[in-house]
């Protein structure tokens, strides 16, 4: 009989103090499922490990190698520590435990909680073991959202980065202290647009410069590690201008929550309502004075109206470019209207 080992370690784990404690240590858990095979005469096909990875995490790369793997019938047996190393979610203990793995004549094994598909018996206790698995991962996300929402209604900064014309205090956790250079590009976006230039032609401007986009500009501080996947990925956009114009972190207020998770099982977001979001005054250095705030916010509300009349487009916010996806915007020539894109000027290379 072969046997794949699965063994994974998430962060909750880290948290753990006593050396005792197997599932502290991947290399724990290696060493209790090689011995345990060992002493069934199982030969060992090969071992899957997860370093850092949650239970409800569906895309972990060693755990779909061993379901591949699994489906191919490469080995007879599945041998994890627990059943919740295997998976926390009720769904995929059904789905795999007891309806695929039978099919592919893969056993499945978990030595402290004695989850035995071979076991007739053993079914209710596995169900039971996915129920409680899935409780904890409920109260677990319940408690992350409670610890964050109380740190957002206090001020705190909660994000992997900070805004850009700010940075990371490292000083002081959930603090922002501004950027000098990024913070320079920022106060140069309000003035040209309290000067009467619009946001297209602000774009325009800064990409003719050579000046890095936001992201961009991340990237190249090493903050963000992943690669531009289009070309004119690192070019300023129409909408780049418009949200930065609209955000009042820049006039020193933490503005957080506008968008939430879907469910704890997914790490898809979806907007959240205005009236939801946490705001809280004074929390950082402004980089635009109120002066020149007030300006610029009641120039955008001059610019809102799309037609003279006053009255809002029948496709306002709905017709969006098949190019870059951006919300069409009014056009007037001669005696006929026109939706176009804000973004087709922003650079010769957009």
């Amino acid at each position: 009989m072969k046997a794949a080992i699965y063994c994974r370690l998430s962060e909750e784990d880290r948290d753990k103090r006593s050396f005792a404690d197997d599932s502290a240590s991947i290399q724990n858990q290696k060493s209790m499922l090689v011995q345990y095979a060992i002493e069934q005469g199982w030969e060992i096909y090969g071992i899957y490990s997860d370093d850092d990875y949650a239970g409800a995490d569906r895309n972990r790369p060693a755990f779909r190698r061993l379901l591949e793997d699994a489906e191919k019938r490469l080995f007879d047996i599945i041998l994890c520590k627990t059943q919740s190393r295997f998976t926390r979610e009720l769904e995929l203990v059904e789905k795999y435990l007891h309806g695929l793995f039978p099919q592919w004549g893969i056993r499945f094994v978990s030595i402290v909680d004695n989850a035995d598909t071979d076991v007739k018996g053993n079914k209710k206790s596995r169900q039971i073991n996915g129920l409680v698995n899935e409780w904890y991962l409920e109260d677990m996300s319940d408690n992350i959202r409670s610890v964050l929402r109380n740190r957002r209604e206090n001020g705190f900064h909660i994000g992997a980065t900070a805004l850009y014309g700010y940075q990371k205090d490292p000083e002081r956790k959930g603090h922002l202290i501004i950027d000098g250079e990024a913070a320079q590009v920022v106060r140069e976006v309000f003035t040209l647009f309290s000067q009467g230039y619009g946001k297209s032609a602000i774009a325009r401007m800064l990409n003719d410069r050579g000046v890095p986009n936001p992201t961009e500009y991340k990237r190249r501080k090493g903050i963000i590690k992943a690669p531009a996947k289009q070309k004119n990925s690192t070019l300023w956009k129409y909408y780049t201008i418009a949200d930065m114009l609209e955000n009042e972190m820049y006039i020193g207020n933490m503005v957080q929550g506008k968008y939430g998770s879907v469910s704890y099982k997914t790490k898809k977001n979806k907007p959240r309502p205005k009236e939801q979001w946490y705001r809280v005054e004074g929390t950082h250095e402004p980089i635009i004075e109120k002066e020149l705030w007030d300006k610029v916010k009641a120039m955008r509300r001059q610019k809102a109206k799309p037609f003279t009349t006053g009255t809002i487009g029948l496709f306002s916010g709905k017709a969006r470019c098949a190019e870059c996806g951006y919300v069409l915007r009014s056009g007037k020539r001669e005696n006929w209207r026109f939706l176009t894109c804000p973004n087709r000027s922003v650079s010769k290379d957009a």
